[in-house]
């Protein structure tokens, strides 16, 4: 491996996911490792524009692998989408004779990224972080198995109240743009119906599925429903219209909102943050630019950032399959 680039540095950015710490910790310990300095950028890109800079060893990152959100912080940066930003930004990173940079978050990140690197030929490495799993190239970001499991736990805890009181429960989990939390989360809950916004199921049909649950003799149901659905105008007005339509059902929403974002990490994010920290600094070393890194079929790969943003993770249809025939 190449000695080409002497000092890096970390930043996250975008929302918090859990592993990221871990991810940190890794990108820290493999540029100690290497010999190689490493900076962290606190607030993202905004700090980047302020010169929010402080050194990390590989002590500094000591107790943090099980801790969730991240110890450099998040921001938002409008500031950054700017030209003049950016200039600043740059200026602030040669000051601190930081050849390299690894950005630990979503494709919003990302796109930040590729626009630096192409404006100052500046060296970035991507590490996807987001709950959403939403992101092209990799079968699992940093946070996503933390995330499902959160959800899980919540919707069974739910269940015993909606089997105690033969109610129907509407649980929202995050994913704007995809459905794979809820689609995950509703197979291993048991959920009777799953709401995503890749497949719209309509009103009538998810009805109809929900009286057929009832004539089979379900007391009680849960109804996982992606917040990016488009079957109604919000989970609240699904839960109206059902119980407009089926009287009999006591009808409850439950909004789980950000707890999925919380928590500590699970063993596979903490493995999979570890493995993507080491390969972005080696990647860096090396004097690659541009990519993001990610897991398929269980090997670290590389993907071109732009490709990473453009492409869309599909929802898996086999999963939709057992979908369909578990809520018989």
């Amino acid at each position: 491996m190449g000695q080409k680039v002497k000092k890096i540095a970390v930043m996250t950015s975008g929302g918090d996911s859990p592993g990221m710490n871990a991810a940190i910790r890794s990108v820290v310990r493999a540029a100690a490792y290497y010999r190689t300095e490493c900076i962290g950028i606190y607030r993202g890109y905004q700090g980047m524009i302020e010169g929010d800079f402080t050194p990390m060893s590989a002590r500094s990152v000591n107790n943090i692998i099980h801790k969730g959100g991240t110890i450099l912080k998040s921001a938002r940066s409008k500031e950054f989408m700017t030209k003049e930003g950016r200039a600043k930004a740059y200026e602030n990173l040669k000051e601190e004779g930081i050849e390299g940079l690894v950005i630990i978050g979503g494709d919003g990140s990302f796109t930040g990224g590729v626009v630096f690197n192409s404006e100052y030929n500046f060296p970035v490495i991507g590490i996807p972080g987001t709950i959403d799993n939403d992101i092209y190239g990799t079968s699992h970001t940093l946070g996503y198995d933390t995330a499902l499991n959160t959800a899980m736990e919540a919707i069974d805890k739910i269940r015993d109240t909606a089997s105690s009181h033969n109610r129907l429960f509407f649980v929202e989990v995050m994913g704007r743009d995809a459905g794979f939390i809820a689609l995950n989360t509703g197979v291993g809950a048991g959920a009777e119906e799953i709401l995503i916004p890749e497949e719209d199921l309509g009103l009538e049909r998810m009805l109809e599925s929900l009286k057929k649950s009832r004539r089979s003799g379900k007391s009680s149901s849960i109804v996982v429903v992606a917040e990016g659905d488009k079957s109604g105008k919000n989970v609240y007005q699904l839960a109206d219209y059902v119980e407009e339509n089926m009287p009999e059902y006591e009808v409850r929403v439950s909004v789980l909102g950000h707890m999925q974002r919380g928590g500590s990490p699970t063993c596979f994010d903490r493995v999979l943050a570890s493995r993507l920290g080491v390969r972005a600094v080696e990647l860096l070393i090396d004097g690659k630019s541009n990519v993001m890194v990610g897991l398929k079929d269980n090997e670290v790969v590389s993907t071109d950032l732009e490709k990473a943003i453009k492409g869309q993770n599909s929802i898996d249809k086999e999963l939709l399959r057992v979908s369909d025939i578990m809520t018989t």
